[in-house]
């Protein structure tokens, strides 16, 4: 069965159920249909008193076209210790309408490991990405508005740095002149669209605490500069109050199901290069005042997704995990040991001991973080388990633990090993965690940390340009921002096709991009695309809806 027809063969319960079960009371409810709802931020800040619960972050070795499924992992385990008796909620990202009709399809878990209902968390979901562009759009349409009434804050029409968003693949849009047609149209200037995920609007909404952290994160966005270089921000246009009208009904969590009718939050999705790759702070902070256990995950591999939750996330937010699940499947190993993509399928141990060079690196990586970790290994049918003891070898060595999970198949039953050593870890591993750099630690510094203990590179660099821009970054007071790096996913170095784990390479800084309202600033290393485009063949050309009124393809 493909996954769409495992979620429509599954029996939901009422999301009330749902609610009883993570103890929200049905007035703290604010129901979408019968299946998903949003939780009144009134009732989340009465929970500020109660403790918090264990946070279990899961991540994965560097991605490879093989995959290794950290949404299904995340969806696995918290289902898994549901089985055991544990009061635990998953806190996900919301899929991008991008991805669902590009390169993925669908990205709600997959297999036995899923959240539901599926085809409304793909499309539209509870209209939060609408929201968000609507409220990031409404600010592109502000500055081009007060520059035609006269341009009272002085913005250089060729220094605006607000560009415009939509939550689709369309690679048209990436570069486009606005404001042609005469006087009554503006005055034209060359402008462009990123996907809605890319949004400093997005990184915002999943950072802010409650509506008015939102509101004055909103206000420190700098949307462009005077002709003498001075920085003019959201406010300048009195941009904040009216997004923020956009987005108050946005903020509040999404609670679903997963296929085991246990509670989840899903709720934000900033992209996992040009920003962090969490979900939002605000559905973390309620489900730990809820549940005992919260696992949550982080987009890309950990030398983007986790090193961003710890520095970025857990900095802000003020939060310190207790336990990490590194996810890793033999075919993603054997690629990284060499293997070509045609031939995962045969035995090959000394791949998977080769491609374990990228484990090792991820599992260091994250113990230098004070936080135990055990590695996931999300079980094929293929895998041998000759390859897979080659793993649990590797693993032992490393000071962790490799554990079978076989989720896909068997939902909550195929990871309760892997809850149950959570838990003893959690117990008897207390973690110690720090983040890796201290807030005053110079920005150059900064990276070159980042760089040469996460990536394994021996320095960087950057052109004369850059490092004037991160000295005036660093004198107007931006210094103590944490670094949001963003590079190629599919390699610790900038280079995609150097799997394994490269050391010796040089890290060359591109441009650095001031994300003021977020708090962080983007690093670019290499070639970053803020608006991805359609593939040559798009999961578009299968998702249609058949004569029984159903929709099809989305996996």
């Amino acid at each position: 069965m493909s996954d769409i027809e495992i979620a429509r063969a599954a029996t939901a319960q009422s999301i009330g159920d749902i609610a009883k079960k993570a103890g929200i009371p049905d007035e703290a409810l604010m129901p979408y249909g019968k299946t998903k709802a949003k939780i009144d931020p009134e009732y989340i800040a009465s929970l500020q008193e109660k403790p918090d619960g264990k946070l279990i972050l899961v991540t994965a070795i560097t991605p490879t076209p093989a995959g290794e499924g950290k949404t299904t992992t995340s969806v696995g385990l918290h289902d898994g210790l549901c089985r055991i008796g544990k009061n635990s909620i998953v806190a996900l990202r919301e899929p991008s309408l991008g991805p669902c009709f590009g390169m993925k399809g669908g990205a709600a878990g997959g297999g036995h490991a899923q959240v539901i209902p599926m085809e409304d968390i793909n499309l539209h979901f509870t209209g939060d990405f609408h929201a968000i562009g609507a409220a990031h759009n409404l600010l592109s349409a502000l500055i081009d508005n007060h520059i035609y009434w006269g341009n009272a804050a002085g913005l250089d029409s060729r220094r605006i740095a607000w560009r415009r968003v939509v939550d689709m693949n369309d690679r048209a849009l990436r570069s486009i002149a606005n404001s042609l047609g005469g006087p009554g149209n503006g005055f034209p200037r060359e402008d462009g669209f990123d996907i809605t995920v890319a949004s400093e609007v997005m990184a915002i909404f999943c950072l802010s605490k409650n509506l008015e952290d939102l509101q004055q994160r909103l206000s420190k966005i700098i949307i462009g500069y005077t002709r003498d270089m001075q920085p003019v921000t959201a406010e300048a246009v009195n941009a904040p109050g009216a997004m923020a009208v956009l987005l108050k009904d946005a903020i509040a969590p999404n609670l679903v199901q997963t296929l085991e009718n246990n509670p989840a939050f899903i709720h934000g999705g900033p992209f996992a290069n040009i920003a962090h790759g969490c979900n939002s702070v605000i559905a973390t902070t309620t489900a730990l005042k809820l549940a005992d256990y919260v696992v949550t995950e982080a987009g890309f591999g950990a030398d983007l997704g986790a090193e961003k939750f710890f520095d970025i996330k857990c900095r802000s937010a003020g939060l310190s995990p207790d336990a990490v699940v590194l996810v890793a499947t033999i075919r993603a190993l054997k690629m990284h040991g060499g293997v070509e993509k045609d031939d995962l399928g045969k035995e090959n141990v000394q791949a998977v001991a080769d491609g374990c060079s990228n484990l090792a690196r991820h599992i260091s990586n994250l113990k230098s973080y004070g936080v135990p970790v055990v590695v996931a290994i999300n079980r094929f049918d293929a895998d041998t388990d000759a390859e897979v003891q080659q793993v649990r070898e590797i693993a032992a060595e490393l000071g962790s633990t490799a554990i079978d999970c076989t989720h896909w198949a068997n939902g909550g039953a195929g990871t309760e090993e892997l809850a149950h050593h959570v838990v003893k870890m959690i117990d008897e591993e207390t973690s110690e965690f720090t983040t890796l750099y201290p807030d005053e630690m110079p920005l150059w510094d900064k990276m070159r940390t980042i760089a040469q203990n996460i990536y394994g590179a021996d320095d960087i660099s950057a052109d004369q340009k850059v490092l004037n821009q991160i000295e005036q970054l660093q004198d107007s007071g931006f210094g103590l921002l944490p670094i949001c790096v963003a590079k190629t996913q599919y390699s610790f170095s900038t280079d995609p096709t150097r799997k394994g784990a490269p050391s010796g390479h040089v890290v060359s800084v591109r441009e650095v991009r001031l994300s003021a309202g977020a708090g962080f600033l983007v690093f670019v290393c290499g070639d970053i695309m803020t608006m991805p485009g359609l593939p040559r063949v798009p999961a578009a050309d299968k998702i249609h809806i058949d004569d029984a009124g159903l929709i099809q393809g989305l996996f």
